[in-house]
């Protein structure tokens, strides 16, 4: 093997135990914040419960004995991960920085703190703005001869779930502004493909949320809110 293939190849091995140290130090702090977060979530899926009772005055049932006890583990793993989500990112972030020039470091390390917060904020108008409303559509169909029976599993599952999507989804504007602003596609093309970018983001939201189109329409309009402002980010930086 020559001294060029030897360099390229240990290059290669550096690059991936790099890789694998970040991976286990994400691991390591979600493993250790799993158990300190377990014991709060009792709390947590009691408050819940609180919430839903008081916008639907309905009360949840379970339904078998271990029901609530892997309900608070999956409260638990959300709660980590949007609490160690600023750690991960920059985790991941150490290990890109190397690559890149100065100015794109100093690019990155202004992503990393913005894509923390636009997670932690889409979970957090989830939880109280949209969820509400997904409670109080489905309370809507009670009457005389039907009559709703919610089960805790399912509602705190649904918001769960809704909560890492609006997470996700709210990433939307970043990933905009980053595409443009790293040259990958024009500022005039994004533009001009908007229609197809409000039929992508209400595929995405009818894939990510439940069929209905409430919590579609409340998951897609500030996705698209927040493209427009990536777009206005990106424009700004461009003039300048």
């Amino acid at each position: 093997m020559t001294s060029s293939g030897q360099e390229q190849e240990s290059s290669l091995i550096t690059h991936l135990e790099a890789l694998r140290r970040v991976m286990l130090r994400s691991l390591g702090a979600l493993a250790i914040g799993i158990v300190p977060l377990f014991i709060v979530s009792p709390y947590v899926l009691d408050w819940f419960c609180k919430q839903i009772i008081l916008q639907g005055g309905v009360t949840l049932h379970y339904f078998s004995p271990m029901e609530v006890f892997l309900l608070q583990l999956k409260i638990s793993a959300l709660l980590d991960c949007v609490l160690f989500s600023p750690y991960i990112a920059w985790n991941v972030w150490q290990f890109v920085l190397p690559a890149l020039y100065d100015n794109e470091k100093k690019f990155i390390r202004s992503m990393v703190a913005l894509t923390s917060f636009l997670f932690v904020a889409g979970v957090t108008f989830c939880l109280i703005v949209c969820f509400p409303l997904v409670v109080r559509f489905g309370m809507s169909f009670a009457g005389e001869t039907l009559q709703p029976i919610f089960g805790v599993s399912n509602l705190v599952s649904l918001a769960l779930w809704l909560s890492l999507a609006f997470g996700c989804m709210f990433q939307f504007p970043l990933v905009t502004y980053a595409l443009i602003r790293g040259g990958i596609v024009d500022y005039k093309t994004v533009c001009n493909k908007r229609p197809y970018v409000v039929v992508a983001i209400l595929v995405f939201a009818a894939l990510l949320t439940p069929p209905d189109i409430i919590s579609q329409l409340m998951l897609g309009l500030p996705t698209y809110l927040l493209f427009e402002m990536g777009l206005l980010a990106a424009r700004v930086t461009r003039n300048g």
